[in-house]
């Protein structure tokens, strides 16, 4: 090779060397600079990389009925549980002859990250839609009148978006507050970073993005009372389900049995009323946990369920499987974040003898204040005692209770 060729090749070895390493580096440097880049381009279909997690945690509400599955019922009746600034599809009072198989409460999605971060979320609901929700959403979907006949007719799935969620660890915010009793609030007393979401109603601010909606969906778990007495818990989804909680109160007094997890099926007997609602919570906190929330995202979930869940009557408990989760109710957030954990508590109300008893007791006794402990459920309590009943008499004298708690509901609704 000639002498004087040498230098040139050198030159040109270290120019390209140059090249390659401040190429890697800015990629280094700019993960998130470089994927959006490629996303762009449509070459490249990683996620977005980011710091951001998403924690989120909710409940799905159902009656077992005869059979043990899921009935259809009015999960929508009683006095709105909610502040008034929460939003509602349509208005508060539509949702009276709303019917479905369950009732999805209060999913809270908390986001956090160390920077300030423009984000978007999508919540779709399969075979269902979504009824209230705070902040403002962009978009809830469908927009047509719905009426209860809806949902059990082809129809598209529930939706409901925010385009303009801005995550901001430094924001000193001021959230809305009003009746400061509600149980609303104890979902804000976690470490999640504070949000700033543009509506067209301006800028609100909370620590997490609710939402609450009724579908048809068939739930996992079904729940029948034996000859005997016992219980029978079935599976009928896919997946385990992770952990199982029988709970029962009458009056002042509870017990509770945890089951623990559920492959396919399983007895339980009733459990003794001597247990303690305190050490009830710590055990489903515990659970929570396990499950992937943080300590003060379980004990806000807790909290806020504790005068729900540990009401008057008996009911199962449970850990709903993720996927199902994520079937039922598929989530989007873009940037993806580097964490998403979805824990959600399934809650089947089971009509047993016991409380089949004590809602004739009061009947007979014309005890409104007894009655009215079993709030909301008492609709379809009556409905599985009217199927069960062989005396045409007595199943008249409930099916003409039933009638008046329909007439006082639409007379509520009215006023």
């Amino acid at each position: 090779m000639p002498r004087k060729l040498l230098p040139f090749i050198l030159y040109a070895l270290l120019a390209a060397c140059f090249a390659i390493s401040a190429h890697t580096s800015s990629v280094s440097e700019d993960p998130p600079l470089r994927n959006r880049h490629s996303d762009a381009l449509g070459r490249d279909a990683r996620a977005v990389y980011s710091s951001l997690t998403a924690h989120e945690w909710g409940t799905f509400t159902s009656v077992a009925g005869k059979d043990g599955s899921a009935v259809e019922w009015s999960p929508l009746t009683g006095s709105t549980d909610l502040p008034g600034f929460v939003e509602h599809f349509r208005n508060a009072g539509f949702k009276l002859g709303l019917r479905g198989t369950g009732r999805m409460e209060t999913p809270v999605l908390y986001l956090y990250d160390s920077r300030e971060e423009n984000v978007s979320v999508k919540v779709s609901f399969s075979k269902g839609i979504i009824t209230e929700w705070y902040p403002r959403a962009s978009r809830v979907e469908p927009a047509a009148n719905i009426f209860d006949g809806t949902l059990y007719q082809r129809h598209t799935d529930g939706s409901i978006a925010w385009d303009a969620v801005m995550v901001s660890p430094s924001l000193r915010a001021e959230f809305p507050r009003e009746n400061l009793d509600n149980h609303y609030y104890a979902a804000r007393l976690t470490a999640s970073t504070p949000l700033r979401v543009r509506t067209t109603a301006g800028e609100q601010q909370e620590k997490f993005l609710f939402y609450r909606g009724v579908s048809t969906f068939a739930v996992p778990a079904a729940a029948t009372v034996t000859s005997l007495g016992k219980l029978m818990l079935e599976n009928r989804g896919e997946e385990e389900i992770p952990n199982t909680i029988l709970f029962e109160r009458r009056g002042q007094r509870v017990g509770y049995q945890i089951g623990g997890a559920l492959q396919k099926d399983t007895l339980l007997d009733p459990p003794e009323l001597t247990g303690s609602m305190n050490d009830l919570s710590k055990e489903l906190e515990g659970m929570l946990v396990t499950q992937g929330l943080y300590q003060d995202e379980a004990h806000a979930m807790v909290e806020t369920w504790r005068s729900s869940w540990f009401e008057e009557g008996s009911r199962l408990l449970y850990i709903v499987p993720r996927t199902f989760v994520d079937g039922v109710l598929p989530l989007t957030i873009h940037p993806a974040p580097a964490q998403t954990v979805r824990v959600f508590v399934g809650r089947l109300e089971i009509v047993t003898p016991t409380t089949e008893k004590a809602v004739e007791r009061a009947l007979n006794a014309a005890d409104s204040a007894t009655l009215k402990t079993f709030g909301r459920f008492l609709e379809p309590i009556l409905t599985t005692m009217i199927q069960r009943e062989s005396s045409l008499g007595r199943a008249q004298r409930f099916q003409r209770a039933l009638n008046f708690y329909y007439s006082s509901e639409i007379a509520q609704n009215r006023h």
